[in-house]
């Protein structure tokens, strides 16, 4: 995943009270944050000095001289670059953190935590991987369906001078500068409580801004390329929120155990044809293999989708605005001005005349 909004201010606040730190697991949590933030900031080291610096591993100094340009576009496209990804650190491992989700078996509701200015987050990021291990398996003991994935990357939302960190740099060209804009997209608009849209947005942004950005540069095979990822991703927006539908409609019913599992099963098998059959055909860069039979999963589900939600509405809006990122990321973020975060997509539906109610979300629009 690109983007892990994962707020480490207050983290750093908690650093170095003893009491408390050996009382709440809550502060211990954020101490290790505060910790993981300071070491990575100690570890930085200037971009443009790295690129013009021969003894740079000729690789590392291509990847991070498109990061360069990316920042240099994105400040051209009015997003709100800061200092975000103007240094680089190696963070010495190839996880960054893992990212905690969990919801019922009979709902797709997501579990949340509450933090200061963000609001609430579907997720839980742990620099510390046993703490995560453990914090999940409290969780499934109690019955939630529990996701614990990786990630590679995360945003301050400007608070801090964000560094490119060595994890993001596993993708090709067109991911590392989808990378980039994405993460400088969450410091142009966010909406607080509003998970699904920030993620959705910053992908609309991140591969779109691509797209941009390399046929600014003439290179149509990559500009090519962006504008498949983005289609792939609005494919695979559209399969999960069928999926959900579908769940959603068992899960309405109020069914017993035995049929509760059913059900369940039923639709992973459904999601395994369409995975091997109609939605492998539609993909353009995504290469889906066999799928393995595995029961659903409602956190996975919802982790998915947190960054797929409607983004047929942010391709609409882009469209009705001349197909100018520029232009589509203003007008949206005075769109978005004081809404509530559960009004967002509502907000931007009736923007774009959709008068339809807001299809199948993770439960936090």
């Amino acid at each position: 995943m690109k983007a892990v909004l994962f707020l480490v201010v207050v983290a750093a606040l908690f650093a170095g009270y003893g009491t408390a730190y050996l009382a709440s697991d809550d502060v211990r949590y954020l101490t290790r944050a505060g910790m993981e933030e300071t070491r990575i900031l100690q570890a930085r080291r200037p971009i443009t000095e790295l690129v013009a610096d021969p003894r740079t591993d000729p690789a590392l100094r291509h990847a991070l001289g498109l990061v360069v340009e990316s920042r240099d576009y994105a400040a051209r496209l009015g997003l709100e670059a800061k200092e975000t990804y103007t240094t680089y650190a190696d963070v010495g491992r190839d996880t960054l953190l893992l990212v905690l989700q969990a919801a019922p078996r009979d709902c797709i509701c997501p579990y949340t935590w509450k933090y200061p200015i963000v609001g609430r987050i579907p997720y839980k990021g742990f620099f510390d991987f046993g703490a995560a291990r453990a914090a999940a398996d409290k969780l499934a003991a109690r019955g939630y369906d529990i996701y614990l994935r990786p990630s590679s990357a995360f945003s301050t939302l400007g608070w801090f001078n964000d560094p490119l960190l060595s994890t993001a740099l596993t993708g090709d060209s067109v991911e590392l500068a989808a990378t980039v804009f994405h993460e400088i997209a969450h410091n142009t608009l966010y909406v607080k409580s509003a998970t699904p849209f920030n993620e959705s947005y910053a992908q609309f942004v991140g591969y779109r801004s691509a797209q941009s950005f390399f046929r600014d540069k003439g290179d149509t095979l990559l500009a090519r390329r962006a504008a498949d990822r983005w289609h792939d991703e609005i494919v695979l927006g559209d399969f999960y929120a069928e999926l959900v539908t579908r769940l959603q409609g068992l899960y309405e019913t109020h069914p017993d155990s035995a049929t509760l599992e059913r059900g369940r099963a039923d639709a992973g098998a459904w999601a395994r044809v369409q995975l091997e059959g109609p939605l492998r055909a539609r993909l353009r860069t995504l290469t889906i293999g066999r799928v393995p039979e595995r029961p659903v999963n409602n956190a996975r589900l919802i982790g998915a989708r947190i960054y797929r939600t409607r983004l047929d509405l942010f391709d609409r809006w882009f469209e009705q605005h001349g197909e100018d990122v520029r232009v589509s990321v203003a007008a949206l973020g005075k769109l978005m001005k004081d809404v509530p975060g559960d009004s967002a997509y509502a907000r931007l539906e009736a923007a774009v005349g959709d008068s339809g109610a807001v299809r199948a979300t993770t439960g936090v629009r």
